[in-house]
């Protein structure tokens, strides 16, 4: 009986952050341990549903660094990464698109579809939902920069009860392009900020960002986060990831947030915890980053 007082109460303590989320669109970006555990996938694919079924609207986007890696591998293709950005040259870009667009969009929606969510398995190619240039003028090959995001096709899919899961591969203002490779986070980010995201959530393979006492750093701002880069406490491949949280609080995002998606459950533990998990990015300016509990409890938020 005791178990079953647990549950109810649980669940009562979710209400609130049920309802500040009502309606709302919710971007995860989807990578780690988190797409490649067969038990966490299916945990991933269950808390999804759940967010479909109590009104909030969930967009995917998702990453397939370490299955491209293993596959260049194999096929004894070179790859290298400068700041946490993978270089990808000819070769390397036919068996990324055809990694992400494939094999891993198409297995993450069926997924999903099979738990209940009606998902729908898109390429950042479909109707040029994104669009891109050569990053820092070609260094990276055909790494690409976001250059604009069709917000309007991926809002209709949205309006229509569609869970997008959006492949970061970007098209080209040029024809017959191969297109261009994209950081997940940074596509995560684009997407989030322009369709008007309440929330963007990154999967990672750690608990958040961490001091150099290897602490977890619960909150982080634009100036704590410079400053952490200067002392090299945040360095190489954690970059991409912060600078895609604040490039997302500072275009119209409410907050981000680094979490570690190796943790069963992780998405409804951020979302409709009060102590959440992981690091989350705030602006200083921004009146929302708190929650008011008795306002939400009497329908005032």
């Amino acid at each position: 009986m005791q178990k079953k007082h647990s549950t109810v109460q649980t669940l009562l303590d979710a209400i609130p952050y049920i309802k500040k989320f009502y309606g709302k669109t919710i971007v995860i970006k989807y990578g780690g341990s988190a797409q490649t555990s067969p038990d966490l996938k299916e945990k991933f694919a269950q808390d999804i549903a759940l967010l479909c079924l109590v009104g909030i609207k969930p967009v995917i986007v998702h990453g397939g660094g370490a299955r491209i890696s293993e596959l260049l591998g194999k096929l004894e293709i070179h790859s290298e990464f400068v700041d946490g950005h993978r270089v990808t040259c000819g070769e390397s870009m036919r068996v990324v698109e055809m990694v992400l667009s494939g094999e891993i969009n198409k297995n993450i929606t069926s997924l999903l579809n099979h738990h209940g969510a009606k998902a729908i398995g898109i390429s950042g190619k479909d109707s040029s939902i994104i669009e891109a240039q050569p990053k820092d003028d070609g260094k990276f090959g055909y790494t690409g920069v976001v250059t604009k995001v069709n917000a309007k096709m991926i809002n209709n899919l949205i309006k229509e009860g569609f869970v997008p899961v959006i492949a970061p591969i970007a098209d080209s203002a040029e024809p017959n392009h191969p297109g261009f490779n994209i950081n997940a986070d940074e596509a995560a980010s684009k997407i989030a900020g322009a369709i008007g995201a309440q929330k963007v959530l990154f999967l990672t393979d750690i608990v958040g960002v961490l001091d150099k006492e290897k602490n977890l750093i619960n909150s982080l701002d634009k100036d704590m986060v410079e400053a952490y880069k200067k002392d090299g406490t945040i360095s190489g491949g954690m970059i991409p990831k912060v600078d895609s949280c604040l490039e997302a609080i500072y275009g119209g995002v409410n907050k981000a947030h680094i979490i570690d998606g190796r943790v069963e459950h992780s998405i409804l533990l951020e979302l409709f915890t009060s102590d959440g998990i992981g690091t989350q990015f705030v602006r200083k300016d921004n009146p929302n980053n708190g929650i008011d509990m008795e306002k939400l409890l009497n329908d005032e938020i």
